[in-house]
């Protein structure tokens, strides 16, 4: 059970690096406008087209961002 308690640790802070990448892209994105090269990809753009898609697609969208908030809160830091 030690190897997936590690494996578990390691993609935890995996994501949490990626969240902490996106909230800076997002931060640059607004400060510096949607020209602002970070890593090749525009998260603002990004992320409001997945805002509008969920939004769109009524209570599946609703379902489908409410699965999503459950496993970012369920995810525990160790």
């Amino acid at each position: 059970m030690n190897f997936l308690d590690n494996i578990k640790r390691w993609l935890g802070s995996v994501t949490e690096i990626g969240l902490l990448l996106i909230a800076v892209g997002v931060v640059f994105g607004v400060l510096f406008g949607p020209g602002m090269p970070f890593m090749g990809a525009n998260i603002v753009g990004n992320l409001m087209a997945l805002i509008g898609d969920l939004g769109s697609n009524g209570l599946v969208g609703l379902i489908s961002l409410g699965i999503i908030l459950y496993l970012f809160e369920k995810r525990t830091t160790v």
